[in-house]
This record gives C-alpha cells, structure tokens and sequence, in this order.
C-alpha cells in the first residue's frame, strides 16, 4: 500500500502520517530526511519536535540522500513513513536535470517496488507566488512534479489543510 500525504506548513500533514502509521499497528521504520545542523536552533527544535512526537519503539533512520537505497533494503514486515520528500529534495538541488532526473526515477521505482506500506509526506509550495530566484523555481517545480508521480502510483492521497485530512482518491479523479 503507498499511501501520499501532501499539505501546506503547519498544516498536520505529518501528524496524520503518523496516525496512519499508528493504525497499521505495524513496526514501523521511519525514515527522517532532514539534514541535522547543529548551529541552527531552530532547525534542530523542529527536528526535535517531531522526534518527540515518534513512539519510542518506532525505529528512526536518517536518511538525506539515499532513499531509494534505503526502501529498497527494507525487506521485514513493517511499515514505512517517510518524512519528508521536499526536504529529502532540498539536499539534491544542486543537481543537474539530468542527475535530478535519474534520482527522481530510482526513487518511483523503489517505491514501486516496495514490499511493504509505505507513507510518503510531501509539501504543498505551488500554491503561491513564483518565486524571484531560480533555485526556488527548481525546487517549486521538482517538488511538484515529483508529488504528481508519486500521487499516479499511489494507492491513496491525502491533503491535509487546517488540521483535516481529506482523502482525495475518494473525492477526486485521477489525471490521465
């Protein structure tokens, strides 16, 4: 089961993934992408917050930039949830087109390939302004795209605003 949870900061995207892992009532594996960087306080209360939030029999790997690797080890009954793909994304910015587009296919295809659920939270950053500077449309754009394919493999997605989450795969129909 691959399951997608997409939304906005702050709006409970990464909670809900995390009831659903709950619910699975599974070990669950979850995998952080965030790069740590001890200077920043800020950076680091927010990692701590979601660590705090984890149950402390959920296995936590740090993973910022082989994560297709990473699924694809996975192999014992469990359940996967991954957060999150735009900062996972962040730390390869610096890629080329081509280098991102590889990266983006081994990801899809690992996911596809996956043996066991699998929740992938992802933001929402295309619903404002285009950013001025190009390395924000590149992360924009790839985070979209990236989210879309994902959602085409997907066997359920959510979007999560204002604290609810709404099943789009009920509500909505699939683009061809």
């Amino acid at each position: 089961m691959i399951s997608l949870v997409t939304g906005a900061t702050r709006s409970g995207k990464s909670e809900w993934a995390e009831l659903l892992a709950t619910r699975s009532q599974k070990p669950v594996i979850y995998i952080a992408t965030a790069t740590r960087y001890p200077d920043d306080a800020e950076w680091e209360a927010r990692l701590q917050k979601h660590s705090d939030r984890r149950p402390e029999n959920w296995q936590t790997l740090e993973v910022p930039i082989a994560l297709a690797k990473s699924i694809l080890e996975i192999k014992v009954d469990s359940y996967i949830l991954i957060d999150s793909l735009g900062t996972w994304l962040a730390n390869l910015l610096e890629e080329d087109e081509l280098a991102w587009g590889k990266i983006e296919a081994e990801l899809v295809q690992a996911i596809q390939s996956c043996t066991v659920d699998i929740t992938l939270v992802a933001e929402e950053v295309g619903w404002g302004l285009v950013p001025e500077y190009k390395l924000g449309r590149i992360f924009r754009d790839r985070l979209g795209g990236l989210s879309r394919k994902i959602g085409a493999i997907a066997d359920v997605v959510y979007l999560v605003t204002g604290g609810y989450a709404v099943n789009l795969t009920q509500i909505g129909e699939r683009l061809p």
